[in-house]
């Protein structure tokens, strides 16, 4: 993916300094939300099952559509 294309490229260099895959760190640096403070969502527990289906859809996460609620949160802590 070219660096053109993203929307945080200073967040991918992060990651990828630290060792995630291209492919992860793009799905990471053009979330929505990528960048910004975090520690003002709840915790995944508390979503509800379309909140973390909506979630990983937005991510592209593939699979999800067979996944329960406790599948889809540790899809998106692991991806």
């Amino acid at each position: 993916m070219a660096k053109s294309r993203l929307k945080n490229p200073e967040q991918y260099d992060a990651l990828r300094e630290k060792g995630y895959s291209k492919e992860k760190s793009a799905r990471i640096a053009n979330t929505p939300d990528s960048g910004t403070k975090g520690g003002k969502a709840k915790p995944y527990e508390e979503w509800t099952k379309k909140e973390l289906y909506d979630k990983t859809k937005m991510i592209g996460i593939d699979g999800r559509s067979k996944m329960n609620k406790r599948e889809l949160i540790d899809a998106l802590r692991n991806n």
